[in-house]
Formats: C-alpha cells, sequence, structure tokens
C-alpha cells in the first residue's frame, strides 16, 4: 500500500470501529447493568412498602411466612410452586422470621449483615430489616425485550457512528494530503527544469509552514540558479576581455605587426595581472561560499587602522587629486577581527571609490562609535548610486549604470568579497548615496570593550 491517502483512510477506520465497538459494550453492558439495579430498587421498594402496611396492619410479624405466598405479593419466586423466597426478613432484634438463603428461621443475623439491609419502619420506628441481594429479582420477558431492544439501538447507532467517522477520516485524509500531493508535484517540476514553482498555502497550521517553506525555497532556487547562469556568463565575458588582448598583442608582436618593445609587452603584463586578479577574487569567493576562507581575530584599533590605510592611498590619490580627508572619533573601544582580511575589505571599498571618484575630488574616511558597535565608512563623491542598484552593488560583478563606469581595470567582485568578510565577522556592510553626496559604505563591527591605554 503506497498511497498515504489510503492508509490514513484505513487507519481511521480501524480507530473508528475500534472505539465504536468498545463504547457500544460498554454502553450495553453499563445499560444492562443501570436497568438491573433500577429492577432491584423498584422490587425491593415495593417489597418494603407491602411488609410495612402488613406490620402496620397486624402490629407484628405473625403470620408473615403464609403472607408472602399469597399471590398479592410482590412475585419474587414462583408463587405456584410455594418455593421458599430469596429473600430474608428479620425482625427488631435481628432475629430470622422468614428464612432466605443462607439464613435459618430464629436463627439471629449478625450486625455487620443487619447493616447491609433494608430497614422497614413503621411511625419512624424500625421494626425488622430485608435482606435482599442484586439477584433476588429476576428480569421477566418485557424487561428483557427492552434490555435486547435498547442493546440493538446502540449497536445501529454505532454501526452509523463508524460510518460517519470514516466519511469525515476520508475528507480529513484528502484535506490532509492534498497538499503533499501538489508539494510532490512542484518538486517532480523542479526537478525537471521548472524553476521557482509555487504551492497554494492554506491555513497556519505544519503543512502551511512546509508550504511556505517550500516556496520560500523554489525562490530562492530559482534566484540562486539566475545569478548562477548570469555570473558563469558575466565570468566568461569578464575573462574573454583580458585574454583577448593578451592573445591580440601576443600575435600582433608574433606577426611583426607591433615591435615588441617594452610599451607592447607592458600591456600584455597589465592584462596578465587583471586576469590574475580576477581568478584569485574568484577563490577567495569559493572559499567564502563553501566555509573555508579561515580568519584569525583579534583586538585592533580603529584609528590604528584607518590611519594606515590612509597612509596606503595617500600617493594614488595625490596623483589623482583626490583630497583625503579623516573623521577619527576619539577614545575608541578595540574591534575584534582579522586585520589582513578586514584590510583586504576596506581596500576593496577605497578602490571602489578611487574608480568612480573624478579628479578634484574627496574621500572620507571615518570611524565611530554607533550603540555597541563601531562603524567604518568610506565615502566618495562621485555620481553616487540609484536607489534601485543600492541592494545590488554587493552582487558578484554587478556594475551600475554608465556614470559610475569611470574605471573598469576592477575585477567586478571586490564589494561582494567585501560583503562576504564582513558577515564572517558578524558584522553588518550597507551602502547609502544621499542625492548628490556620492557613495557611502558602512560597516558596523562588535568592538571587544577594550580600549588602548591613554598615552
Amino acid at each position: 500500500m503506497r498511497s498515504i491517502t489510503a492508509k490514513l483512510i484505513i487507519y481511521f477506520l480501524v480507530v473508528s470501529l475500534a472505539s465504536v465497538s468498545l463504547i457500544s459494550i460498554l454502553a450495553r453492558w453499563n445499560t444492562q447493568q443501570e436497568f438491573s439495579n433500577f429492577v432491584f430498587d423498584r422490587n425491593s421498594s415495593e417489597m418494603v412498602s407491602v411488609l410495612t402496611e402488613y406490620y402496620r396492619a397486624q402490629g407484628t410479624w405473625d403470620g408473615v411466612n403464609p403472607f408472602i405466598f399469597m399471590p398479592n405479593f410482590n412475585p419474587t419466586f414462583n408463587h405456584g410452586n410455594l418455593q421458599p423466597p430469596n429473600f430474608t426478613l428479620a425482625d427488631k432484634t435481628g432475629k430470622v422470621i422468614v428464612e432466605g438463603p443462607g439464613y435459618h428461621l430464629g436463627e439471629i443475623v449478625p450486625n455487620d449483615k443487619m447493616v447491609l439491609g433494608i430497614p422497614i419502619r413503621v411511625d419512624n420506628i424500625v421494626v425488622g430489616t430485608l435482606l435482599v441481594g442484586q439477584e433476588t429479582f429476576q428480569v421477566n420477558p418485557l424487561e428483557q425485550n427492552f434490555i435486547q431492544r435498547t442493546g440493538n439501538l446502540l449497536l445501529f447507532s454505532a454501526l452509523r457512528a463508524a460510518v460517519l467517522a470514516l466519511i469525515l477520516g476520508g475528507l480529513l485524509a484528502y484535506n490532509i494530503t492534498r497538499p503533499i500531493h501538489e508539494l510532490i508535484k512542484a518538486t517532480q517540476a523542479i526537478s525537471q527544469g521548472t524553476l521557482g514553482e509555487q504551492v497554494i498555502v492554506r491555513g497556519r497550521d505544519e503543512m502551511s509552514k512546509l508550504a511556505t517553506s517550500f516556496n520560500k525555497m523554489s525562490a530562492d532556487l530559482a534566484r540562486s540558479t539566475h545569478a548562477r547562469r548570469q555570473m558563469t556568463a558575466d565570468i566568461a565575458h569578464e575573462l574573454r576581455t583580458p585574454l583577448s588582448l593578451i592573445i591580440g598583442q601576443a600575435e600582433a608582436v608574433h606577426d611583426g605587426v607591433l615591435p615588441p618593445s617594452r610599451e607592447n609587452f607592458e600591456i600584455i603584463r597589465e592584462e596578465a595581472d587583471r586576469l590574475e586578479k580576477l581568478v584569485d577574487d574568484l577563490r577567495i569567493l569559493s572559499l567564502a561560499d563553501a566555509g573555508e576562507l579561515s580568519i584569525s581575530l583579534q583586538p585592533v584599533s580603529p584609528q590604528k587602522l584607518m590611519q594606515e590605510l590612509g597612509g596606503i592611498y595617500q600617493y594614488r590619490l595625490q596623483e589623482r587629486h583626490i583630497v583625503l580627508d579623516t573623521e577619527i572619533a576619539p577614545n575608541l573601544p578595540l574591534i575584534s577581527i582579522d586585520p589582513g582580511r578586514m584590510t583586504q575589505v576596506l581596500t576593496n571599498i577605497i578602490d571602489n571609490a578611487l574608480h568612480y571618484t573624478p579628479e578634484n575630488g574627496k574621500i572620507t574616511l571615518s570611524a565611530r562609535q554607533v550603540d555597541e558597535r563601531v562603524e567604518l565608512a568610506v565615502q566618495d563623491s562621485g555620481p553616487g548610486v540609484p536607489d534601485g542598484d543600492l541592494e545590488r552593488i554587493f552582487d558578484r560583478l554587478y556594475r551600475v549604470d554608465a556614470s559610475r563606469q569611470h574605471d573598469e581595470s576592477g575585477s567586478g567582485l571586490g564589494l561582494a568579497i567585501a560583503k562576504s568578510i564582513v558577515e564572517m565577522h558578524a558584522g553588518q556592510i550597507r551602502a547609502t548615496s544621499p542625492a548628490g553626496a556620492g557613495l557611502t559604505i558602512s560597516i558596523q563591527l562588535q568592538h571587544s570593550g577594550q580600549r588602548l591605554a591613554a598615552g
């Protein structure tokens, strides 16, 4: 049996039949017991009433033995055969005056047995005790027929309840398995290459949560596959450009079209360097994706880190006539980072700022404390980034419109690498671009709580 629907229906059927059968058996048994109790209470009450009237009329129990065999007495035994009664009657002293099962005439009934009997009162005075058992009264044919009809009614009701439970169980099984079938159909479509399949989310139960998770996974898979294909195409394009230049330049020198001069070989070297940087960046990203990019954390001064970066770029900035400004808050706490990796992050960001900052522009390096974190930021005075592109500038090989493509010497992976390394530090990186204020990329890192000693 492979269908979960059929399994659920059979499980519902088995549970329903077992439950209904048990309830039917218990109900029939309980009904019979309660009816027997009713018969006992009714007949014993009638006997007590008749015996009470007898004593009230006679003032004594004398002659009670012949009386119980008279037809007008409660028929507790076969009057026609004049068999002994199946009850015992004792007077107020406990002496047996009508013998029954286990007792003889004139015998004294023990007190522990007397308290189990039914007292007979005349004018609120106990004049005798009736000792009867549950088996004293037999159910007559009419009463037996009533019990039988009641039992049959319970049985038929149980069967109808079982059928109704089976129908409801089938509907419930269908409602439970319908989302599963939809998920199976969607997963099969995805396995055949139809990405982005979505299923209908119904309700707020576990199945709806599963459907929601599936929809998110399917959408993420579609986006990831699209991004991977786009990245593959972009990488092929990025690799093709330097390779074409290298091959073209080398063939031109080889064929004598260009002289084997230092300038021509320098072009080949520069393109080879660009190709090597692209491959290195791709390797770093692949290691970060696989969780194999190691970092070694240690407390570092934000002031020292930013000042060293300013010194590294001072000459290049002067060549481009770009002003370097630093805004570093005093007495900042140390940040727990891998100095080499974080330097790589910041150099990638500063390189990106250099690409898009025009001559006579300005780049600002800043560091400040924001709540429980230290924020490092790089701001350029370039053309800025449209709001629609801000969230994508950290994507691999993504470039915004032509206004920020001032320099194409980069690999297009610098900001993607920066984002991966910052996240490995449990930090946050974001980009803002107010109108007319260029692009600001800020990094927030958890500080270690330590500060450099004064002096």
